[in-house]
Parts: structure tokens; sequence; C-alpha cells
């Protein structure tokens, strides 16, 4: 074990001791309880098979993103500190790091949302760090009294420094630029050399504390002078530091708890934290640069960017919509804004622009989802003109953006993207060598977006549309086949594809039919018809059958074998992947055959079994707070099932008490009387003194504020929401505007 690696752990161990040792003393009150200090930016910072977390510091939804660059955790030497990140798991933007610029050993690592610190034995040195939105604060000690730091571009581009520590320079990447301006503390001095388009600046000084304040730019070196004026100027790295901890307890404070175990907090604030990165707000001084038209434009609103919507729309959207509502705004007219500078509405965006990435017309259940919900400072009109385009007029292909094609003329007339038989060869260009057709989940998928446009279409009074888009939210059947029970491909002359192995097909080197999913997964894709879907397979006590034996079904093969397909789909019970995004509503579809108590127990085994604090914490992809908020949403006891639809489902709270405090001043408060690792069944439901026999309410039961009380046991209550009446909305004929 790595010598850094071992240091880290017995950080984690000392500060685990200390929180158990105030709880046992009384001394870790609920009035003293600061929600940042229960967050641990390392969980998860070793991949289960992918990407890892990274301990990320930076405010809310803001431009400026660092972390140490290494491997993962177990690496024992950090290369360098990016000043800032391209986007999310995306290029680091400018390096700065202690020595010559060459990797160094670790230790005593301090991690939090605010502030970061190591230390660097070989060069009897330490490294801190805090952020604003736009800036980023260094401060570096060295013993020995002599400051020698390596500033450099880790693209392409220059730096240069003047009046003995004034640093200015651009990194150039994907098309557009990146501006720094930063000062020093103390006077320095600097060799440059240039290394394959990259300039580097060996800077060093007679001092044993250099302090290095930047600010960062999309739009000009000017502007990332002014953006380190206004955020920073003459204040200490104390005065940065403590504004960033206020920052975030005001933001993760939105939620309280109560109840449940310092593991569990660490883990739901921490999981919060990770569900606050995205989208970042890029405007500066009331103008931005935008990747979709690379022109500097004015705006009385703010513009974000950085968004991963097959990622995002299913919970993480839906979490910012119900905490930050005005913002939720923000960022939809920031889609708007994309669309009308660049012609097309993207799913996928990065600073650079819209990136041509997975599948699906998302951006259209994220509106129809906000919509229904009250955000309604957006123009709706033009974000529909936006998502309709998107769907009839662009491609439905993975990983490509651009004009229809023959596959989707294919698809208008037929109601499905057909399948190639096996051996047969592809014959169109444009079809991902990597990434195929995935003609099961681009169905299901853009169904789904479909009902979405479909419900936008009858608040706009668009009757033919919404015929039209209900009737392509029906495509879904066309791909089920009744004999096996499952989503299946079929070719283009309507025959379904064999030989074909559902448990095997789709992962990496195989995505002709599905994508980073199984046949097992995507079968349960159908959020906008659940009761259709339950019709096909023959009723709802089929159905539970078939849920049943999705968390059974063996692999069939080797779990190396089957995870070396299939990376993305990690964590797996049975045939259920609690790795990947897809699978995130399944266990709630109990709900819909009359089996909450299901529900309650697959989503607590989940939580308890997947979402640890620890190193190994998140079960896949992080994916910026695409899983995250899946987290926060289930351990506070509810979820948003169905997109769209503005109701969420009740499963088993983690904690004794939840206080969400909402934008307009109101608290919702969810209570789970006797609530613990045995209790995790609903026995009785009691909204605002109104007991219930269902096991969902509205988000305008929230918007309202009230008390939600659940009586929990250790024994399932068969009852509770199994008739067929007090089922959650799940068809194609609900009128989300009802649930308002």
């Amino acid at each position: 074990m790595h010598t850094a690696f071992k240091a880290m752990n017995r950080a984690v161990f000392v500060q685990k001791y200390l929180r158990a040792s105030l709880l046992c003393f009384g001394l870790f009150t609920a009035a003293a309880y600061a929600q940042v200090d229960s967050v641990d930016p390392t969980i998860g910072n070793i991949a289960i098979l992918l990407a890892p977390t990274r301990p990320t510091v930076y405010l809310p939804n803001s431009m400026v993103r660092m972390y140490p660059v290494r491997e993962d955790a177990t690496a024992d030497q950090i290369q360098f500190f990016p000043l800032t990140i391209q986007s999310h798991r995306g290029a680091e933007l400018f390096g700065i790091m202690p020595g010559d610029g060459s990797p160094v050993a670790y230790d005593e690592e301090i991690t939090t949302p605010y502030f970061y610190s190591t230390r660097f034995h070989s060069l009897d040195a330490n490294a801190e760090f805090t952020a604003t939105e736009r800036c980023g604060f260094f401060r570096f000690n060295f013993a020995h009294g002599q400051a020698r730091l390596l500033l450099s571009n880790r693209i392409a581009g220059n730096l240069s420094i003047h009046n003995g520590g004034v640093v200015e320079g651009e990194e150039q990447f994907d098309g557009m630029a990146a501006y720094v301006y930063g000062v020093f503390s103390k006077p320095v001095q600097a060799s440059a050399s240039q290394s394959e388009n990259k300039q580097r600046l060996l800077i060093s000084a007679d001092t044993g504390t250099l302090e290095f304040r930047y600010g960062v730019s999309f739009i000009s070196t000017d502007q990332a002078k002014r953006n380190l004026q206004h955020e920073i100027g003459a204040r200490s790295f104390e005065q940065v530091r403590d504004a960033a901890k206020a920052r975030w307890n005001e933001t993760l404070g939105r939620i309280t708890v109560e109840g449940g175990t310092e593991a569990q907090r660490r883990v739901f604030y921490t999981a919060l934290y990770r569900s606050s990165e995205r989208m970042i707000n890029i405007t500066e001084d009331g103008r931005y640069y935008s990747g979709f038209d690379h022109q500097v434009h004015t705006d009385p609103r703010p513009f974000y960017v950085d968004n991963w919507l097959w990622d995002t729309y299913r919970a993480l959207e839906p979490l910012q919509t119900l905490l930050h509502p005005a913002m939720e705004a923000d960022k939809l007219q920031s889609y708007v804004r994309m669309y009308e500078q660049g012609g097309i509405m993207p799913t996928f965006n990065n600073v650079t622009g819209p990136v041509a990435c997975m599948n699906g017309n998302h951006s259209a259940p994220w509106f129809a989802d906000a919509w229904f919900k009250g955000v309604r400072n957006f123009d709706l009109a033009t974000a529909y003109e936006g998502v309709r385009k998107r769907s009839l007029e662009s491609t439905l292909l993975p990983w490509r953006l651009g004009p229809k094609t023959p596959l989707d003329d294919f698809y208008n007339t037929h109601g499905y993207m057909p399948a190639l038989r096996p051996g047969e060869k592809e014959v169109y260009p444009q079809v991902h060598p990597f990434e195929k057709r995935q003609p099961v989940p681009v169905t299901l998928e853009n169904s789904f977006d479909d009902w979405s446009i479909a419900q936008l279409a009858r608040v706009l009074h668009k009757p033919e549309d919404e015929t039209l888009f209900l009737k392509r939210a029906g495509n879904y059947r066309n791909v089920f086949r009744a004999d096996k029970a499952m989503m299946w491909p079929k070719d283009d002359a309507g025959n379904w594809i064999e030989p074909m192995d559902p448990k095997f097909s789709g992962g990496m080197g195989g995505r002709d039919y599905y994508d980073e999913n199984n046949g097992y997964t995507y079968t349960w894709d159908v959020g906008q018809d659940y009761a259709g879907l339950i019709d096909l397979m023959g009723g709802a006590q089929k159905a539970e059958s078939h849920l049943d034996q999705l968390f059974r079904e063996p692999l069939g093969r080797s779990q190396y074998e089957f995870q070396a397909k299939f990376p993305d789909s990690t964590s797996m019970v049975g045939q259920f992947s609690m790795g990947n995004e897809p699978s995130f509503a399944i266990p709630y579809i109990y709900d819909r055959v009359g089996a909450p108590w299901k529900t309650q127990s697959r989503v607590r085994m989940l939580l308890d079994t997947f979402f640890t604090d620890t190193l190994h914490g998140i079960p896949g992809d992080e994916d910026g707070g695409g899983m995250s908020a899946f987290v926060v949403f289930s351990m506070m006891g509810f979820y948003p099932v169905t997109p769209g639809i503005p109701v969420y489902d009740i499963v088993s709270p983690v904690f004794d008490k939840v206080t969400i405090h909402l934008e307009n001043g109101r608290d919702f408060v969810i209570l789970a009387r006797g609530a613990s690792r045995q209790n995790k069944y609903v026995q009785k439901i009691v909204l605002n003194g109104k007991p219930l026999d269902r096991v969902w309410f509205r988000h305008a039961d929230i918007e309202q504020g009230g008390v939600l009380e659940l009586t929990m046991g250790d024994t399932p209550n068969t009852v509770l929401g199994a008739l067929s009446s007090s089922f959650p909305p799940d068809s194609m004929s609900v009128h989300p505007e009802d649930y308002r």
C-alpha cells in the first residue's frame, strides 16, 4: 500500500473518530451542525471499473473546479493542479505544481468542497487551495524558504509574466480559448521554455510562503483580471476560504437531516455536494462567450453550460428543480439560447458547444418536467420549436449530430430503428463505427422524449402535434417481443433478430442492438407508459414476477467476462445494474404492480450495499451528479420516477427527519417514525394530517410546505398501495397538468 494512501486512510479514520467522540459526549448537536462538515470528497475516488470521482474544490455551479491530477486515490504521486477544467471529466486547463513540474509523492491530504491541502515531503513543502466562482487561490509553503513552482499550459497556448509576479495567458482547446490573469504575492523570477505548443514558466522566489491568486475567463485576459479584482481583490486566503465554506453551508443547508448514522449523513451530503457541480454559470459581468455561435453575448440572465442530459434528466435536474427552481429556469433558458445560436437543441453540451454523445432528445423531458413543476421563467415556445425539430428533422442515431438519414426516415415510417442481422454489414456512413445503431434504446428513449413533446404541445395548444407525438410515444411497443417478455431488436423486414443473447448484447464492442446496458435493463425503460408495458407483459402479477426475476437472473457467464463487456453496467444484482442511469427507476416499478413493499426493500438494500462512505462508495460512473441525485432522493424517502409527471413515489427513508427548506420560504418535512435498518417498511402514510392509501404524492404538496409522516416497521405492509386505483400515474393517457 502506498505511503500517501496509508496517510489518507489515517486522516479519514481520525475524522470519523473525532465525529464519533463528539456524538458520544453530546457535543455534535443539531444547532452546531454544519452540513459541509459531513461531506467527504474522497467517497468514490477509486472507480469500480471506469472513472473515479475526484476530490474537487469548487463553489456550486461555478467555473473554477480544481482537483489533484492523478490516476485515482491509490496513486502515490500528484502530477499537477489545474487552474480549472474544461468540463466535468474534461481536459484540465493550465497547471501549477511545486518543484520543477515533475510528479511528486504527497501525504497528509485534506479534502473538503471549499478547501484542499496536501504535503510534499520530498520538497519540504505543502499546497493549499480555495476558490470563488471564477477565481482560484493557491498558497504554497516551503520550509526551506525558497519557493519553486512550475506554471504551464496543459493543451496549447501561451503564458507570460511581468512586473515581478503578474501572469497572463491563454489555453487553446477545441476551437476556443480560456484565459488567465494571476498575481503572485511576492516578487518572483521566471524562466520560460516551450514544449509542443505549450508554455512552461519555472517560477522561483526567496520566500517561504508564496500565494497565487488568479481569475479565469472564456472571454479575455482583461475579463479574467476583472474577475480576480471583483471576487478576491485584497481578501486573504482565510477570508476566501471562509466565504466558500459559508456558501457551501447555504447550498447544502437546503436539506437538513436528523437521525441515521454518521456514515449515512456523510453519504447523503457528499451526494448533495456532487449534485451541485453542474451546470456551470459562465457569465462574466453580464457577458458570456458562447461555443454555440462563437460569439460574446450580453444577457441580463446567466448562461449555463456543461450538462449531459442522458445522465442527468432522470434525477439530477429534477432535484435542482426542487431545490433551486429560479436557477433551473436560467439553465433551461440557456438551452433555449443554445438552440437559437447553434440551430440544434443539444442534449449534451460543454463550454465548447453541442456534443454528439449517447442517444435521445432528452432536453424534451427536462423542459416538460420543469414546466409541470411550476418552473415557467423560460421561453417555452422556442424550447418546443427546438425539441420538435430535433425529433423530426435531426438524426436519432447515437453519437451523431446532423440532419436525418434514411434510417431516420425508416423510423418515422415504421416506428422503430431497424437492426442489422448477424453478419450483415453497415451501409450507412452516418452510423458510428463503435456505437452502432443501438436500435432498442434509440426506439425506447425517443419514445419517451416524444411523449414529453406531446405534453408540451398540449400546453401550447397544438393538437395535431400532440396527436403526432403521442403516436410516436407508443413506438416502444414495436420492439416488445411478447414471447420473451423483453425489448428485442428487429430487422427492416419486421423480423426479430436471431440469434441474439439479451444478457450479452450491448456493452463494449457489441452495441449493434443495445448500448451500455443489456436487454434486461432496457425492457423496463418505458417511463411514459408503465401501465402499457405491464399490459404487454400479461398484467401486474406477471410483471411483478418478471421484476423479481430481473434481480435474480444469473449473469450466465463469469463476472469477469460480463464486466469486460459491460464496464458501465456495474454493481449487479442478478441482471439489475445499480451502476448505470437507466436502472434508477426500475426498483420503483413495484409501486405500479401493487407491491410497494418490494420497492422499499430493494431500494434500501441498494443504498446500503453500494453507496457507502468509502473510497469505493460509488457503484459506477457518478457522471457529475447523475448518480448522486438518485442517492439524495432515495435517502430522503421519495423519487421522481417519470420526469414530466409532477409526482414522487414514496420509499423507505434512511433518516428520522428530513426538512427541505424551499426557495419560496416554506418547509417540507418528512418524518419517518421508527426508521432503522430493520424498520424499512412503510406501515402508514399521513400527509398534512390526512391518511393516504397510496405511495405517492404531488410536487405541489412539497411546494405548499407541510409534513409527510411515515410510520415504519420491520414487516411488509402488503395492503398499502396494493390496489390498482392507488397506483402512481403511469400511462400515456395521463395529463401531467392534472397533478399540479
